[in-house]
């Protein structure tokens, strides 16, 4: 949505410009309801009463406060007594009765929880027998080393060290991760004054293997036991549908790897535009244990086919330096600075000039509106600098970002904030969430970028390079995405 011109203000919509469409269409006079009905939506009922003390908005706060107040104690219920009864007192046999039922301290007379004297067959102990084992566990914290850990949970220094040793030639102690779950066994002690001995130690110290301690004659001992692993990558295909993000969900992939998923192919399309009858294809790495625990990796590729245009992108690291991007099933990656869109959603106002929904005449529309779900994620287009992240009159809560070689783009009609003002935030980073803050018809989101100060199409901007595999690493990239397009597909 627009402001009213501001001069001096280089915000989304706020700088000065001509006034368009007067010549060319008339004026329509705006109702007297309407104008009423804008007039409260621009007025803020409820402003901060610890500024602008004596200001004509910290009275108007205040009379809505007073007003509150007056309201809440007019409607209070009141304070009732609740009657309450007291049972009659028992007397007779029917006390006698319910005495013998109840417990009662025998200072009162009961006559339960009596106990039998002591005769000549009792032998006083000379002292408390200890349990011949304890078996308990411990955990991993934070910070916390393998040995730390073991002598909290009441092992003996040497044997903590022993055993420290001895999984240290399996896997490094410093990988183990917090919260492993450490099953001990302690033995029977000599002494009072001593650690009771380890007598057994079991812990998974890493998804495929599990590490045993035992007690021998020669003292402690490792065992291994290995845990198989199905590694075949997980492939989950669908019909986009009304929502792609719930369509892919629906078909059983996590919610990290369907954003991965949307964050790769916003990158080459416009995730708005795509049709329902389109189909998803989302293979990612897939480790399942034999004992029934499933780890999901990092998405591996991205594939989206709508009819006659088909995208095809396979995760590839080409050994200089950028590992781990995307490029297209030919062998080629467009290196570009802005992504396709900061937000999922469909371009519901483009740029240029339109009627503008609630003041009724033409303007120009100096971004691109996206509709999208309220909460949907914002993700900055490219790494920039946070100038602004606070509420701007009719665009509610905006952002704006500032990037190299001249670039800034604003971000309106916000739900909440995930960056503040000064940061620095890369390409990707969730910056904020859809809402209808401000003079908004709906939830959706006003995207603007400015080029050496002045308004251009967000669709316009395209830093971008491309860089192509050839030889042996274009062998070994078509090797890797025939394999994945093998997987078979989850059911």
């Amino acid at each position: 949505m627009f402001l009213r011109e501001q001069p001096g203000l280089e915000l989304a919509g706020a700088a000065g410009a001509r006034r368009f469409g007067r010549a060319t269409a008339p004026v329509r006079t705006i109702p007297w309801p309407d104008r009423i009905r804008h007039t409260l939506h621009q007025t803020d009922w409820a402003p901060d009463l610890g500024a602008r003390i004596g200001s004509r908005e910290w009275w108007r706060g205040l009379a809505t406060c007073g007003s509150l107040i007056a309201a809440a104690l007019l409607t209070a219920p009141g304070i009732r007594p609740v009657p309450g009864t007291i049972t009659s007192q028992m007397i007779g046999a029917e006390r006698e009765e319910a005495r013998t039922l109840s417990i009662a301290p025998l200072g009162l007379g009961a006559s339960s929880g009596r106990r039998m004297a002591a005769n000549d067959l009792v032998r006083p102990l000379s002292e408390t027998p200890e349990r011949p084992t304890i078996e308990l566990s411990a955990s991993i914290s934070n910070g916390d080393s393998f040995g730390a850990a073991l002598q909290r949970a009441g092992v003996g220094r040497a044997d903590a060290a022993r055993a420290a040793a001895l999984v240290a030639s399996e896997v490094g102690l410093k990988d183990l991760k917090p919260g492993t779950v450490l099953d001990l066994t302690l033995g029977r002690r000599h002494d009072r004054r001593t650690a009771r001995p380890l007598e057994k130690l079991a812990f998974r110290a890493r998804f495929d293997l599990n590490l045993e301690l035992h007690r021998q004659a020669e003292g402690l001992t490792l065992e291994r036991h290995p845990i198989a692993i199905d590694n075949t990558p997980l492939r989950i295909k669908g019909q986009v549908g009304s929502s792609l993000y719930r369509s892919a969900r629906a078909a059983g992939a996590p919610a990290k790897l369907v954003e991965a998923y949307i964050k790769a192919i916003a990158a080459r399309t416009s995730v708005g535009a795509i049709p329902a009858s389109a189909t998803f294809d989302i293979i990612a790495d897939h480790a399942r244990a034999a004992t029934g625990e499933v780890q999901v990796g990092q998405l591996q590729y991205a594939g989206l086919d709508q009819g006659r245009k088909k995208l095809q992108l396979v995760r590839w690291e080409d050994g200089d330096g950028n590992g781990g991007q995307f490029w297209d099933a030919s062998g080629q990656v467009k290196r570009q600075g802005f992504m396709g869109m900061p937000v999922s959603g469909r371009i519901s106002s483009t740029f240029g000039m339109r009627r503008h929904p609630l003041l009724g005449f033409l303007r120009m529309h100096k971004g691109l509106d996206l509709a999208a779900p309220h909460g949907t994620p914002i993700y900055a287009p490219v790494a920039g600098r946070v100038v602004m992240a606070a509420r701007n009159r009719g665009y509610g809560n905006f952002i704006k970002l500032d990037h190299s070689s001249g670039i800034s783009s604003g971000y309106g009609h916000l739900s909440r904030f995930a960056v503040r003002a000064g940061q620095q935030v890369s390409r990707g980073q969730i910056i904020g969430y859809v809402g209808s803050t401000g003079m908004s018809t709906g939830p959706h989101l006003h995207w603007e970028v400015w080029k050496n100060g002045k308004n251009v199409n967000p669709r316009s901007i395209s830093l971008s390079s491309v860089a192509t595999l050839s030889g042996e690493k274009l062998r070994a990239f078509k090797k890797k995405t025939a394999q994945l397009l093998s997987a078979p597909i989850a059911n």
